[in-house]
C-alpha cells in the first residue's frame, strides 16, 4: 500500500469518526419554583455561599473539628467511594482505549510433520515457519460513533463517581455533626436527670420522716414516691441512649474514640455560622454534588442512546501485519522475507430479531428514567433547603420562648415551696411545679439541639461541607478537574 493511499485513508477515518449518532444533551428545566417559599436568596455584598465556607470556621467546636478530621481520614463509606472512583477511572481508561488501535508485536514457530499418505512422492515430509512481525487487530474505524459514544458515557459514570464521593464526603460531615451535637444533648439531659434525682430523693426522704410524724398524707408520698421512680427511669433512658449515641459517632469515626479529644462545648455554647446565604434554587444544580452525580448518570444514558444508534449502521474494522517470514530462522531479516497482510472488514445487519431495536429501546428509557431521577433529585433538594430555611426562622423564636418558660417554671417552683412552707399550698402543688420544671429543662435542651441540628443540615443541604478551609470565591470551592478528564478533552 503506499504512503498517498495510506494518508488518505487515515484522512478518511478521521472526518468519519467525528461523527456521532448520541442527541443532543439539554439540561432539563428545573422542576421547582424560582425561588424558595421563604425568601432565602436575599443575601450581603460581601455574603459568602455555603460552599464557600469551610467546614472548620462553620463549627467552632474543637472536639467536633477533631471528629470530623478523624472521619474523613478512617470512615469505611468514604474509602469505599473513593475506591469506586479508580474503579470509573480506569474503565473509562479501557473504552478510552478503544479510539486507538492496539498494536501487538509477535513472534511464532511452526514445526510441521505431514504424513506419508498425504505427500505425492509417499516420503514424509518435515517443514518450518519462523515469522517475526506486529499487527492490528480488528481496529474499528468509528464512522458513526459507537465507540466515542461509548468512550463518553464511561467518561460520564467516572465524573458521576466522583460527584459520588464528594456527596459522601458531605454528608460525613454533616452526621458527624448531628451525631455529636445529640450525644452532647443525651450528656446534658443525663446531667440534669442525676441532678433532679438527687433533688427528688432528698425530698422523697424528708416525705417520708413527715408522713412517719403525721404531717404528710400517704397519697402525697406517694406522689413524691413516683417522681423519684420516674427519674429513676429517665436517667436508665438516657444512659443507654447516650452509650448508643458515642457508638454511632465511633462508627462513624471508624475506630475507637481517642483519649486526648479536646474538651467539648455546652450546646449553649455551640458557635455555628447563622448567617449562611442561600440563593436561588438554580444555584443548587452547581453547588450539590449529589445533582451533579445524577446529571452526570443523565449524560451517560444520553451518550448510550448514541451507541445504540450507530448499531443500525455498519461496522468497518481493520486487521494488518508487519513483518519478516522465513523458513530458517537465520532468514528471518535476510532481503526477500518480508511478509504483511491488509484485510479490512466491513459488516452490514441485515436481520437481527429486533436486537438492535430493542436495545435502542432499553437507552431511550435508561434516559427517560435518568431524566426522572435527576428531576426528583432537585425537587428533594428544593424541599430540604425550603424545610431548613422554614425552620431557621423559627427556632430563635421557639427557643427564646423555651428559655422563658424554664425560667418561669422555676420561679413557680421556688413560690410553690414557699407556699407550702407556709401553709398556704398543699405539697402536691410543689410535686407538680417539680415535674414542670424538670419538663421545661429537657424540652429546652431538645430545641437547643434541634436548631443547630438544622444549622447544620442546612449548611450541607447548601452544598457546604467540601472544603475544610474558607475560601475566597465560589471557584476555588469546585474540584480540579481530574488529570484522565483533562486528558480526555485534549483528544476531542
Amino acid at each position: 500500500m503506499s504512503t498517498k493511499t495510506s494518508g488518505l485513508l487515515l484522512a478518511l477515518a478521521a472526518i468519519l469518526t467525528a461523527c456521532s449518532m448520541a442527541p443532543r444533551y439539554e439540561r432539563p428545566a428545573p422542576p421547582v419554583a424560582a425561588s424558595y417559599p421563604d425568601g432565602g436568596q436575599e443575601q450581603g455584598a460581601n455574603a459568602r455561599m455555603a460552599t464557600e465556607i469551610g467546614w472548620r470556621e462553620f463549627f467552632t467546636d474543637a472536639r467536633l473539628k477533631k471528629m470530623v478530621e478523624l472521619a474523613l481520614a478512617n470512615n469505611r463509606d468514604l474509602r469505599v467511594a473513593v475506591l469506586n472512583i479508580e474503579v470509573a477511572r480506569a474503565q473509562y481508561q479501557i473504552q478510552r482505549a478503544d479510539l486507538f488501535p492496539s498494536v501487538d508485536a509477535a513472534a511464532s514457530v511452526v514445526r510441521q510433520r505431514t504424513p506419508p499418505g498425504l505427500t505425492p512422492p509417499g516420503i514424509p515430509s518435515l517443514s518450518s515457519q519462523y515469522s517475526v512481525g506486529a499487527g492490528v487487530s480488528a481496529y474499528e474505524l468509528d464512522l458513526f460513533g459507537r465507540v466515542r459514544s461509548l468512550k463518553d458515557a464511561a467518561l460520564a459514570s467516572y465524573l458521576a463517581s466522583e460527584e459520588a464521593r464528594r456527596t459522601v464526603h458531605i454528608s460525613l460531615v454533616s452526621q458527624v455533626a448531628d451525631a455529636y451535637l445529640a450525644a452532647q444533648a443525651l450528656g446534658e439531659q443525663l446531667e440534669l436527670t442525676r441532678q433532679t434525682l438527687t433533688t427528688r430523693e432528698d425530698a422523697y426522704r424528708i416525705a417520708q420522716r413527715q408522713f412517719e410524724t403525721g404531717t404528710l398524707s400517704a397519697f402525697d408520698l406517694r406522689q413524691s414516691e413516683t417522681l423519684v421512680q420516674s427519674a429513676r427511669a429517665d436517667l436508665a433512658s438516657q444512659t443507654r441512649a447516650r452509650a448508643q449515641a458515642e457508638n454511632a459517632l465511633v462508627l462513624l469515626i471508624g475506630g475507637p474514640l481517642p483519649a486526648d479529644l479536646p474538651p467539648s462545648q455546652p450546646l449553649v455554647m455551640q458557635g455555628i455560622v447563622t448567617d449562611v446565604p442561600v440563593g436561588l434554587p438554580s444555584d443548587l444544580l452547581e453547588r450539590r454534588p449529589d445533582l451533579l452525580q445524577a446529571e452526570q448518570q443523565l449524560k451517560s444514558a444520553n451518550a448510550n442512546i448514541g451507541a445504540a444508534r450507530a448499531a443500525f449502521f455498519p461496522q468497518i474494522t481493520l486487521t494488518g501485519s508487519y513483518g519478516t517470514a522465513s523458513d530458517e530462522l537465520s532468514g528471518l531479516f535476510k532481503g526477500g522475507s518480508l511478509n504483511w497482510s491488509f484485510v479490512p472488514q466491513l459488516t452490514l445487519p441485515i436481520f437481527d430479531a429486533g436486537r438492535n431495536k430493542a436495545n435502542l429501546d432499553v437507552g431511550t428509557a435508561r434516559k427517560s428514567i435518568a431524566v426522572a431521577n435527576y428531576e426528583k433529585a432537585i425537587q428533594a433538594a428544593f424541599r430540604e433547603v425550603a424545610d431548613g430555611l422554614a425552620a431557621r426562622s423559627t427556632f430563635d423564636q421557639q427557643l427564646g420562648a423555651q428559655e422563658a418558660l424554664a425560667h418561669a417554671e422555676g420561679e413557680r417552683l421556688g413560690l410553690a415551696q414557699l407556699r407550702y412552707t407556709n401553709g398556704v399550698a398543699s405539697y402536691l402543688d410543689v410535686l407538680d411545679a417539680q415535674r414542670e420544671l424538670f419538663s421545661a429543662q429537657q424540652n429546652l435542651i431538645q430545641v437547643r439541639l434541634a436548631r443547630l441540628t438544622n444549622l447544620v443540615d442546612l449548611y450541607k443541604s447548601l452544598g457546604g461541607g467540601w472544603l475544610e478551609q474558607a475560601q475566597a470565591s465560589a471557584a476555588a470551592a469546585a474540584p480540579a478537574e481530574p488529570a484522565v478528564l483533562a486528558a480526555g478533552r485534549s483528544r476531542r
